[in-house]
């Protein structure tokens, strides 16, 4: 998971939310979308490199639905293509330079997720 910073310019990887079971893996996104004062969920979907939607995708828009029920905030899907990639090796870049903290990949591809959607629609 990732958030922005207040003004929606600059996002940065914030937690992970290891999958255990549906119900309270939505309680945790609410609990912070709760008290980040988050304004807006977005959601990356895992697209096929064709663009088309595949197992994963339908699974992710069936929990983001779910997910859905639980809040008024509004939420948007965003194509995550390649993102895993780009926070693979933006990460070994990073720890090439021996940082003291390991981010996970994952956290980083939230965060380019998050960071494409900004410079789009500020």
């Amino acid at each position: 998971m990732a958030l922005s910073d207040p003004q929606g310019i600059l996002a940065s990887p914030f937690t992970i939310i290891n999958r255990k079971d549906e119900t309270l893996d939505i309680e945790a996104i609410i609990d912070i979308v709760n008290q980040q004062q988050v304004r807006h969920i977005v959601v990356g979907l895992p697209r096929s490199m064709d663009g088309s939607i595949g197992k994963q995708a339908e699974k992710v828009e069936a929990f983001t639905q779910k997910l859905c029920e639980h809040t008024e905030v509004p939420v948007e899907f965003r194509d995550e293509r390649l993102t895993t990639v780009s926070a693979k090796r933006l990460r070994q870049a990073v720890n090439r330079k021996k940082t003291r903290e390991k981010v996970r990949h994952d956290a980083i591809a939230a965060a380019l997720i998050l960071q494409g959607y900004l410079e789009e629609a500020y």
